[in-house]
């Protein structure tokens, strides 16, 4: 369950086993913690799980609890299954121990019930019981496979397989590839996965802090967005908790206090207001329950720092359950009537639902004194699959039938995965990860995939649609629908229009592209400029390493051919350093050259120049701006090429979402490279997004791609690329 959630509607999950989530921290009081059953004590678990296997007839002790919980959400659930793995896990990890000092046992049950608690089915939970065997014990899959079927055989190697590559920093590419594949195969892979990282940030506190901090950031870059992409808020926004509590000890230390003193509260206004959402639908003859649903640390975090001083009502939100989904709209027109609307908090993701399967309406009720109450409407349906995302699904690979009531039973495998429920940001993940060029590209490519939180639709001319992250163009669309044959794209149409590639699309819009004839059309270098998503930019990027521009294979031959005779002129005194920078040759021989401020031209870029007054030359890369406007103009080109290459001044704009110390993170990054800061600018963030520009000093050009890669790979920055200032006429 949630760490967010209080008084679950309908039956529905407990506190998972060993749980201590932050609205349960000592210290926190009663009236911010969830009604749910007393928490389950692992050495109880521990002495029932040393006891041995229970006879044969019923079932061991220490899974009574899980068989509880999945009985609550699957009441035909045959049990044996989960007997029998359970007496194979416990005979095989009898003796071992964890750090905490628990029979090692205690974690598969505890993984298996926070899944049982979250609506999973019985193969899952067969796998997860037995999800370490294969790695930490003798026995097989083989073994597994004859007692348990290829379904779970099939689940147990795909968690082992993550399991056998360390979370170490070369390694971290390699692992996170392997659980993209294994997510892609068969979502219940990852759902073991996520069950069995959260318990084991649970019982982190006996590593060494240094340990803690790997493991949270791994868990903070890359897990926790996944668990978000797969809805399973439940999981989600209790990583999130222990992650902020072990990365941000003094903010979690401030916001513990803030929960603390708010529940220390005589008056309670989140409370009023839901006793008079309570009337309101009742008058109105809606069956519904109201219920308050505190925030977890996280989100007060993020509240407290956007919205300043908390009020009474920041701390939690109204959640509204109803039968059916009509009686959603009903309630929502009943809120508006009879309370006032703040009409800008209004969301309708019941009509248009999130990629990660969420559905509800949202909206917000103000009352006399200015207190704002935040109301999330949603059925019981829906409020199950927004807390356990694609563990609601059951088995998504068959339909339940009279012989398997809770779809967990075993059925004819081939080995192979059809998924009909895979969403477009997971297959849109599989599909690029194939094409990375290089561990480095994968590891910050995934990185910037999962921080794209929305997802639009377009539809296609045939009738089909595509699923692509908010703020892609029709170059995404086209490699999206046609992968690397889209080099051939000529152009596009959007709503019946011509428009250029570039286009940016929106949620809606339909979309037929044009392609060309000729077998070998190329595409355009530009085109990375207007790419948003990661397939699109490795088909790109790889074509570009295959054809390079006419400039570089002209400087491939010319150093075949040794070394030309022109003499090198560097810059103008002005821009020289300590160390002899980056120089340019320019036709005639002698010509004063200065470097372009308005691209920062640095080999091997290609590059032009313009006569400008006093006999200098100015150097531009060939796609400036300002290049292109002399050439229009009519200024003549003056040939230049590059001479030594040693130091030089280059510009890098980093684009990130905001955070706290990504300022310090990006400098220390910079630093780490061996490059010098002359200066940087931060412009004010825009929709929780920031623009960092740096004028960086070089030690040599070829440090560049480096730079450039290191940066990227700072937590937050989602793209680094050379700056295009606007050029004068002066140049």
């Amino acid at each position: 369950m949630s760490a967010e959630a209080t008084n679950p509607a309908k039956p529905g999950p407990a506190t998972p086993a060993d749980r201590r989530p932050a609205s349960l921290e000592p210290g926190v009081p009663p009236a911010h913690r969830k009604k749910a059953r007393a928490r389950i004590d692992l050495r109880r678990l521990g002495r029932a799980a040393l006891l041995g296997p229970a006879a044969r007839d019923r079932l061991p002790d220490a899974i009574g609890h899980v068989a509880e919980a999945h009985r609550a959400h699957h009441p035909d659930a045959k049990l044996e299954p989960l007997r029998r793995a359970y007496v194979l896990a416990e005979s095989s990890h009898r003796g071992q121990m964890r750090k905490s000092g628990e029979p090692y046992i205690t974690h598969p049950l505890a993984v298996t019930l926070i899944l049982a608690e979250l609506g999973a089915e019985t193969t899952t939970l067969t796998a997860s019981l037995l999800h370490d065997t294969v790695e930490d014990t003798e026995v097989t899959l083989d073994q597994v496979r004859e007692e348990f079927g290829d379904e779970v055989c099939y689940l147990v190697d795909g968690v082992t397989k993550l399991e056998k590559v360390d979370y170490g920093a070369a390694a971290e590419p390699e692992t996170f590839r392997k659980m993209l594949v294994a997510t892609g195969n068969d979502v219940r892979v990852m759902s073991i996965k996520l069950a069995d990282r959260l318990h084991n940030m649970r019982t982190l506190g006996v590593m060494r802090p240094e340990k803690q901090a790997r493991i949270a950031k791994v868990t903070r870059d890359v897990l926790i967005p996944l668990a978000e992409r797969l809805g399973v808020q439940a999981l989600k926004t209790e990583l999130e908790d222990l992650v902020f509590a072990i990365l941000h000890p003094e903010e979690y230390e401030h916001t513990r206090e803030l929960i603390v003193e708010n529940a220390s509260r005589s008056d309670d206004p989140l409370a009023e207001i839901a006793e008079e959402v309570r009337v309101v639908l009742r008058d109105a003859g809606i069956q519904a329950e109201v219920l308050i649903r505190p925030r977890h640390f996280v989100s007060v975090h993020r509240v407290s720092r956007k919205r300043g001083p908390m009020r009474g009502a920041d701390f939690g939100r109204l959640l509204v359950l109803v039968n059916e989904d009509a009686d959603c709209y009903g309630v929502l027109g009943e809120l508006h009537t009879c309370l006032t609307p703040v009409v800008s908090e209004f969301k309708d993701f019941i009509a248009v639902p999130k990629f990660n399967l969420y559905q509800s309406l949202h909206t917000a009720v103000t009352r006399g004194d200015g207190q704002v109450a935040e109301v999330l409407i949603r059925t019981h349906q829906m409020h199950k699959a927004a807390e356990a995302g694609v563990i609601a699904l059951g088995n998504p690979y068959v339909p339940p039938s009279e012989e398997q009531p809770d779809g967990g039973g075993e059925r004819p495998f081939d080995g192979e995965r059809a998924d009909p429920t895979r969403p477009g940001w997971l297959s849109r993940l599989l599909d690029w990860q194939q094409g990375a060029p290089d561990p480095d590209t994968f590891w910050s490519t995934l990185r910037e995939d999962l921080a794209q939180d929305r997802e639009i639709t377009v539809f296609r001319a045939d009738g089909g649609s595509l699923g692509l992250p908010e703020g892609a163009s029709c170059v995404d669309a086209a490699y999206a629908q046609y992968g690397e044959d889209a080099h051939a794209c000529i152009g596009a149409r959007v709503n019946g229009r011509l428009a250029t590639l570039s286009t940016v699309l929106k949620d809606g819009d339909t979309v037929q592209l044009l392609m060309g004839q000729d077998p070998a059309s190329e595409p355009s270098r530009e085109w990375l400029e207007h790419a948003h998503t990661a397939a699109a930019r490795i088909a790109i990027q790889r074509w570009m390493a295959t054809h390079p521009a006419p400039g570089e294979e002209e400087a491939a031959r010319a150093s075949a051919a040794g070394p030309r005779p022109p003499v090198a002129v560097p810059p103008r005194p002005a821009e020289t350093q300590t160390a002899r920078p980056a120089s340019a040759v320019a036709d005639p021989p002698g010509a004063s050259v200065r470097m372009a401020g308005c691209c920062t031209p640095v080999p091997p870029d290609e590059v032009t120049g313009f006569a400008v007054r006093g006999g200098v030359v100015t150097v531009h890369r060939v796609e400036c701006a300002g290049a292109a406007r002399m050439k229009s103009a009519g200024r003549p080109e003056v040939g230049v090429r590059w001479g030594d290459t040693t130091e030089c001044r280059v510009t890098l704009v980093a684009e990130s979402f905001g955070r706290p110390h990504l300022l310090a993170d990006l400098t220390e990054a910079i630093a780490g490279e061996g490059v010098a800061v002359v200066s940087a600018t931060v412009e004010p963030p825009s929709q929780q997004r920031v623009r960092h520009t740096y004028t960086l000093q070089l030690p040599d050009a070829a440090h560049l791609p480096g730079l450039m890669r290191a940066m990227r790979n700072v937590p937050g920055v989602y793209d680094v690329s050379r700056a295009q200032h606007p050029a004068t006429a002066a140049q």
